[in-house]
């Protein structure tokens, strides 16, 4: 069950980070290298645009096939069963 989460969830974050648009607004500025750290810094700015999700959920009935294993055991029960 997690992994076929995982397996529909990575691709539609993935598709939903590619589809936004990222635009730097303002530069950045780093402070000069010295143990007293004075004067000014300022990390950049971004202006992101993200698309619009629309999210619904709804009900269906989904009809699963029946799987019939038989373990190697139940394998030997069965012929032993079947010659006497």
């Amino acid at each position: 069950m997690k992994f076929t989460t995982a397996l529909i969830l990575v691709p539609a974050i993935a598709f939903g980070v590619a589809a936004c648009d990222v635009q730097k607004t303002q530069e950045g500025k780093l402070p000069d290298v010295d143990v007293d750290v004075k004067g000014e810094t300022q990390v950049p700015k971004y202006d992101v645009d993200a698309p619009d999700v629309d999210v619904q959920m709804e009900k269906k009935e989904i009809t699963v096939p029946t799987v019939d294993v038989d373990t190697p055991a139940q394998d030997e029960a069965e012929e032993k069963a079947g010659q006497d």
